[in-house]
């Protein structure tokens, strides 16, 4: 029998689909977010060096170790034009425990949270989680790409709301929020005293030219927009479960609190990796985003048949199901079955969607593999 916080939270669906997938190398693995470019070089050579370091064979410091904090204010403080310190960051066991902190220590429960629909699950859920009730602005598609409805987004803030938690590029569609949808969030958040939660894990991975935007260089945000970041996308760094939460004293000090009592640390070995690919000449990042527009590319023109909007950014786009007369969950079964491509289901990633999605991740198959996508899904979805 359930506790009552976890009344109505589902089980993640993609760990099920990779289990029924197991290790047939036949199959496209599309389902989940993991990606075969590897990490910078520098971070490889670090985290090695650290094995046989004793200071990174500790618990201390419980909120990440100093040299660390800094490099992440200083790359925000590049991106966003703010004057964050080492002070102002707590390293985090992956951006996901971040994100549960940064909501333990922005909301009481029965709080709304704003986030958009459809979002990442794991956003999603950890507000729930946290007590606090989530409150969905829908995506809408307009001339072939995703766009937040901001009469939506107006018409969802409420007294009780005190944050907006977004994602850019957003998972699972791969929208990339415009500087008109940066300014009327800002603008929001200026009227009604809104916290920014940023979910910045993929904010770098943008495709087709587009610029990388951090909201906390928008007029009044500095002060009203908490990061959440990690070296798992952009540094291809997914294994080492290093994040954090950077924003403004004291709510950064009451984020050090939960982290302390939730995580205690994360660890040193994996701290020093991260640091190295921060502070690298040459992260790498240039040539991977080529290489996954590339694929993601691919993974388009494949389902030109079919209804599909073209990631902006981010590792992953979404396949419309329901004009072919399928739920999600049987678009799933169906496509790992008959066609040996693993997608998931995306039934409990929003609401107003409902189960018209399955997710396709373009990040860990190479480009030729995925010429055989198109042909893999007629066969799976409208094959005989």
């Amino acid at each position: 029998m359930s506790v009552a916080r976890l009344a109505g939270i589902p089980g993640f669906s993609i760990d099920r689909v990779a289990a029924a997938a197991g290790d047939d190398p036949d199959v496209l693995r599309l389902e989940n977010l993991d990606t075969d470019l590897r990490p910078p070089p520098e971070a490889l050579a670090a985290t090695r060096a650290a094995l046989e370091d004793d200071d990174a064979n500790s618990y201390l410091p419980f909120v990440g170790r100093a040299a660390l904090r800094a490099a992440v204010a200083d790359r925000i403080n590049r991106q966003a034009g703010t004057a964050l310190t080492a002070d102002d960051v707590v390293v985090t066991c992956g951006g996901t425990e971040g994100m549960l902190d940064a909501l333990l220590a922005m909301t009481d429960p029965g709080d709304e949270v704003l986030l958009a629909d459809p979002t990442y699950a794991g956003m999603l859920q950890r507000v729930r989680l946290v007590g606090a009730v989530p409150r969905l602005m829908p995506f809408v598609t307009e001339r072939g790409a995703w766009r937040l409805d901001l009469d939506a987004l107006r018409a969802a803030v409420t007294a009780k709301t005190r944050v907006v938690f977004l994602m850019n590029p957003s998972m699972p569609t791969g929208a990339v929020l415009s500087e008109e949808e940066w300014e009327a969030v800002a603008g929001l958040c200026r009227a009604h005293g809104l916290w920014l939660l940023y979910n910045a894990a993929m904010e770098r991975i943008v495709y087709d030219g587009r610029p990388a935007m951090h909201p906390a260089a928008l007029d009044g945000m500095a002060e009203r927009t908490v990061t959440v970041g990690s070296v798992s996308k952009e540094y291809r760094m997914i294994g080492w479960r290093i994040g954090w939460v950077a924003g403004p004293r004291p709510l950064l000090d009451d984020v050090a609190r939960v982290h302390i009592y939730n995580a205690v640390t994360p660890t040193g070995i994996a701290q020093a990796g991260a640091l190295a690919a921060l502070t690298a000449s040459d992260d790498g990042l240039t040539a991977s985003v080529e290489e996954w527009q590339r694929r993601r590319d691919v993974v388009t023109s494949q389902l030109a048949g079919f209804s599909t909007v073209t990631a902006a950014g981010g590792w992953s786009q979404l396949l419309d199901v329901s004009a072919l007369g399928l739920g999600g969950f049987e678009a799933s079964a169906r496509l790992l079955a008959r066609g040996r491509v693993a997608a998931t289901p995306m039934r409990d990633w929003g609401a107003a969607y409902g189960d018209r999605f399955v997710r396709l991740v373009f990040s860990n198959e190479p480009a030729e593999r995925l010429l055989e996508l198109g042909a893999r899904v007629e066969r799976a979805l409208r094959g005989g």
